[in-house]
């Protein structure tokens, strides 16, 4: 067996192992951290408006040293992808002050609206973007909107070094939809942190949703699904931010009270820490109805708690539900725009114990084989560690 030990780099910022047969003592021996700076939505640390690129990005910030990489944060304040003046002004400053040969890894939400600024910083500073969802994918825009938003994106995505995507379908669909070179793109999917198991409030009866209240969410597919199986025994949760669109969250309120669901369906707002544990413990069944989803953070967050899934047939949402080791499905997915299959399925949760340890069991089993966000972390590092030594003339 060959024996481990640390050796020397020179520095006093990391570590580094190296393979010796003759020593059987290791000591820690320092390493030195190359540095990224990562450019971020403003509201990345904002418990009022959790989400999953935001958790994405803070997590990766923590984990990223682990690999080499010391990273300096540069949260850009302002209303992406489609911000003001003084947001862009900030942003073009941040960039331009950066010495030639930077390594900046930006996420896409920040990027993708201004290629203006982008593209011609990419011809100095070895650029990455983070694609959390394509701009275009956003659902509720105007089409003459999502169509700028797409067309500004293809024309960064097309400039920069590298593009970084949550999962093998996002990779394939940005690929394809803005014709980039394939070596190019580069997944890093998101992680999870396994967590106690849930246990559940009675076994079948507590539905939990982890989304923001946004058309894209599609929450009012889940209230239309709900009034047709009034009859059976649920209580249902849904947690997520409540201020990015108030005219949808107003509409959700409307549909929830036409059909008489106010004591069963409850909009319980943002949740962090302790009080989204809660609501995990509590859950018996995990619900997502979205219309687009590069991966599915809530489902992996459910899964990492044994908590089975039952979700729309969207993007990185099969991704992310996976399968256990064995072979098993711990989830159920139904065709979009469909609430009355979304209804039948939760007829058969409720109808048949067997379905339930079923999924139960496949969902603890697809738990202990979930990767870490150290996974994430060590593909982000790969990647940032393959940047051209020189920037990317602009394509």
């Amino acid at each position: 067996m060959t024996d481990v030990t640390l050796e020397k780099s020179g520095t006093t910022l990391g570590y580094v192992p190296v393979q010796h047969s003759a020593l059987k003592n290791a000591e820690i021996i320092p390493m030195a951290l190359r540095s990224v700076h990562f450019v971020m939505p403003g509201g990345v640390d904002d418990p009022a408006t959790p989400s999953g690129g935001n958790a994405y990005d803070r997590r990766v910030c923590l984990d990223l040293p682990g690999f080499g990489w010391q990273v300096h944060k540069l949260p850009m304040a302002g209303d992406w992808p489609r911000p003001g003046e003084d947001a862009r002004a900030e942003l073009a400053r941040t960039l331009r002050e950066l010495p030639d040969g930077t390594a900046v890894l930006l996420d896409g939400l920040v990027a993708c609206g201004v290629p203006e600024i982008v593209v011609p910083e990419a011809q100095r500073l070895r650029l990455a973007v983070l694609v959390h969802l394509p701009l275009g994918d956003e659902t509720g825009l105007e089409p003459a909107v999502a169509a700028e938003l797409d067309a500004r994106e293809r024309a960064v995505l097309r400039a920069v070094s590298a593009v970084i995507a949550t999962s093998d379908w996002a990779v394939r669909r940005l690929v394809s939809h803005h014709g980039l070179a394939p070596d190019r793109v580069h997944v890093a999917a998101p992680g999870a942190d396994i967590a106690p198991l849930a246990s559940g409030t009675d076994g079948v009866s507590r539905l939990l949703c982890v989304a923001a209240v946004t058309p894209r969410k599609g929450q009012h597919r889940l209230v239309e699904a709900l009034a047709t199986v009034r009859d059976l025994p649920w209580s249902c949760v849904c947690v997520g931010g409540l201020g990015q669109d108030p005219e949808y969250v107003a509409g959700l309120r409307a549909l929830i009270g036409k059909y008489g669901l106010e004591d069963r369906l409850h909009l319980a707002g943002p949740q962090a820490g302790a009080r989204l544990d809660a609501s995990y413990a509590a859950a018996d069944l995990m619900v997502l109805t979205s219309y687009a989803e590069t991966y599915g953070m809530a489902v992996t967050e459910a899964l990492a708690r044994g908590i089975p899934v039952l979700a729309t047939d969207v993007g990185g949402l099969p991704e992310a539900l996976g399968r256990a080791p064995d072979g098993g499905v711990p989830g159920i997915l139904v065709p979009p725009e469909n609430p009355a299959a979304l209804a039948a399925e939760l007829r058969g949760w409720f109808g048949e114990a067997d379905v339930r340890r079923r999924l139960k069991a496949a969902a603890r089993s697809r738990r202990a084989a979930l990767d870490g966000w150290a996974a994430t972390a060590r593909s982000l590092a790969g990647v940032l560690g393959r940047l051209p030594s020189e920037p990317r003339r602009a394509a």
